[in-house]
């Protein structure tokens, strides 16, 4: 894709497209030990997905665990754009934003 374009520019099959593409690099990258590049392809990867979900469906006031961080959680203060803003709980209190797309919502 067209490095220019934002993310909240791309239709849904475009942002799927740009996801398998990050995930190949990072893929590839991991491969070849190339570790900060992997972590980069991984973050944007994570970043595109989060503009496959609503918004909408996160609330503010709620506790959600981290993907990929067993344990943890985030309790979120408010949204902005597909950003939660809130801190960890247990953590150093400090504010912070996250995709999200790192945020597992709970199954009722």
């Amino acid at each position: 894709m067209n490095e220019e374009t934002r993310y909240s520019q791309f239709t849904e099959h475009e942002l799927r497209q740009e996801i398998a593409q990050l995930k190949e690099k990072a893929r590839k990258a991991e491969q070849l030990g190339i570790v900060n590049e992997f972590a980069v392809l991984e973050r944007k990867a994570i970043l595109a997905q989060a503009y496959l979900l609503n918004p909408k469906d996160f609330k503010s006031g709620e506790i959600y665990a981290i993907e990929g961080d067993p344990g943890v959680f985030f309790k979120i203060d408010y949204l902005n754009g597909v950003f939660a803003w809130g801190y960890r709980l247990g953590g150093s209190g400090k504010e912070e934003g996250i995709p999200i797309s790192m945020l597992v919502q709970n199954k009722k």
